[in-house]
């Protein structure tokens, strides 16, 4: 698959058949690009205006939302409860986790997670590869808890860092990725552009890839 980060939250992964996927879009008050190209499959995380905008998506895409599970064109997806803070949604509400398995390749997106995993969270997520994973803070957990959650999954391989500062939105109240870098202390490998995940290319340990927004 490849990997491609518009910003915030917002993902297209593309499968070797052709597949894209498009996760959380934003609506045109978030200063990132625009998600460009039709989707098959988009995700919604939870419903605030930086992660719900499915009207900006072309195409004619099947719209993910809450839990469940899907089967859309070759990719398994499962939607898994959680919260956008840590006091059971009373501060913000619900989010939801998806997991996904794409090329082969075990897949987590997420979302606004806004705590450390319970054990019912973890289990449905032993054998996830690669996490999308918030680690700016204030709206979502932050480099501490993201480090207890890379921690937490044993079939990790890279952790994908998102929704955190960046020049796009340098006033917003989060936190810029150096942070979450130097709390986990892994090897870091940075892209220009799309990344490629295989079943193949997984590192052997874990590692942070750092994608530069579209």
């Amino acid at each position: 698959m490849k990997i491609l980060w518009y910003g915030h939250a917002c993902f297209r992964i593309t499968s070797a058949e052709g597949t894209v996927i498009l996760t959380d879009p934003y609506d045109a008050s978030v200063p990132y690009k625009a998600p460009e190209g039709p989707a098959h499959i988009v995700t919604v995380s939870h419903e605030h205006f930086d992660h719900n905008a499915v009207d900006r998506v072309k195409g004619n895409p099947e719209v993910l939302r809450g839990v469940g599970e899907w089967s859309v064109r070759g990719v398994h997806i499962r939607g898994i409860a959680a919260f956008h803070d840590p006091k059971g949604g009373k501060e913000r509400g619900k989010n939801v986790i998806f997991r996904m398995v794409v090329d082969q390749v075990v897949l987590a997106h997420f979302g606004d997670l806004g705590h450390t995993l319970t054990a019912e969270q973890l289990k449905p997520l032993e054998d996830v590869q690669v996490a999308l994973l918030p680690v700016g803070g204030f709206y979502t957990v932050g480099p501490k808890e993201a480090k207890e959650i890379v921690q937490a999954l044993p079939s990790l391989r890279v952790v994908i860092p998102m929704h955190y500062r960046t020049e796009a939105v340098k006033d917003w109240p989060i936190r810029p990725v150096q942070e979450f870098l130097e709390a986990v202390d892994l090897t870091v490998r940075e892209f220009k552009g799309e990344a490629e995940i295989t079943a193949e290319n997984l590192p052997r340990t874990k590692e942070v890839w750092i994608l530069s927004y579209a």
